[in-house]
């Protein structure tokens, strides 16, 4: 493995050009650059390629990645639903590493291990697209998320793109590990779907799902059903065993006359699944756990890194915008770190919500 060296600024200003003065001004001269991150809030989206052309020109950077974002971070602070940029150059060993679109694929004779990708969130069946990217990754693992924009939302991949995946793949020189925090805690016990149709849950260990559900919530919870609804999800898993190895999802509907659930995902008979619990609390709590795992699992302190949190989370979801940029500063120290807020994030093969994502390189 060979360990690459990063350079990161995020500046948040009413105007484009304020914003990248500010990043410029304390982004670190980083020599051998030449891979560029760029996270630009959705603000600012119709000056992406004033904005390329005048990083290339100050960094001498020529390849870059990236997205829109309704609020940008880095690790000075974050902004949620407020201007700003956030940028991190990467020096890379030549030949590690390809940007990649649909205008542009992966070339054959490049060995990817792992990518950092952004989608379009409007590209339909994203989901099996990037399960999809994932199997022709070698190393099967991809991490990022999807561009956010209150209009239109845009990816970047050397020039500002819609539709699809694009991003960068790396070969088994460059190291990444990637953690995900779902923001929330399983309520004990665990059950398994006895009878589903589709994104209906009918029955859960042969009773009425709806009946479960209220047990599982808990006196107080379960005498509300409304409030448990926006409080608690559903977390399906494959692994009867490991608690935390789950793909949380909403429960969106509740009927209790004929005792189904209705969640995000189709479901199917067998499917394991947990109660979970979404709050300000758990999430701390969840995030925490994740990045000292994260840290745990670092063969060396990382060089960088490149956070990713849905657009959900932020200070709608804890005391502050930048609350996880500043646990992520506890566990890690001020590492170079740039990211955003997204419209679904990406780790492993899957794509999910509600999450924060840390990728790390090492």
């Amino acid at each position: 493995m060979t360990s690459p060296r990063f350079a990161s600024a995020w500046a948040s200003a009413s105007g484009w050009e304020d914003a990248l003065q500010g990043v410029l001004a304390s982004l670190p001269r980083l020599p051998q650059a030449n891979l560029g991150f760029l996270y630009v809030s959705d603000h600012f989206a119709f000056a992406l390629d004033p904005l390329l052309n005048r990083l290339r020109q100050h960094t001498g950077v020529q390849e870059w990645i990236g997205a829109t974002g309704v609020g940008v971070l880095g690790r000075e602070g974050a902004a949620l639903d407020a201007p700003g940029l956030s940028v991190m150059l990467g020096a890379f060993p030549l030949d590690c590493f390809r940007v990649f679109s649909g205008r542009k694929p992966l070339p054959r004779d490049f060995s990817a291990y792992a990518a950092l990708v952004h989608g379009d969130p409007l590209t339909p069946d994203m989901s099996e697209l990037v399960s999809d990217m994932s199997h022709k990754i070698r190393g099967g693992s991809l991490a990022g998320g999807l561009a956010s924009a209150r209009q239109q939302a845009w990816h970047i991949a050397e020039a500002p793109l819609t539709g699809g995946l694009s991003g960068v793949a790396f070969n088994d020189r460059i190291q990444m590990l990637t953690g995900l925090s779902q923001g929330c805690l399983p309520l004990p016990g665990s059950w398994h779907v006895t009878a589903a149709q589709d994104s209906l849950i009918e029955r859960i260990d042969g009773r009425p799902a709806t009946e479960v559900f209220r047990e599982a919530a808990g006196p107080a919870l379960g005498a509300d059903l409304r409030r448990a609804v926006n409080t608690l999800l559903v977390g399906l898993t494959d692994d009867d065993q490991d608690r935390r190895q789950f793909a949380a999802r909403r429960i969106v509907a509740i009927d209790l006359r004929s005792g189904k659930l209705a969640i995000n995902e189709s479901v199917s008979k067998g499917q394991s699944l947990l109660f979970l619990k979404r709050d300000e609390e758990a999430a701390r709590q969840d995030l925490l756990q994740m990045l000292h795992d994260l840290r745990d699992a670092c063969p060396r302190p990382p060089a960088g890194g490149i956070y990713v949190s849905c657009a959900g989370r932020g200070g709608i979801m804890f005391d502050s915008d930048d609350a996880e940029v500043s646990m992520i500063r506890e566990v890690f120290g001020d590492i170079p770190l740039a990211g955003f807020f997204a419209a679904g994030e990406i780790a492993g093969s899957r794509l999910f919500g509600q999450t924060g994502t840390l990728t790390l390189f090492v």
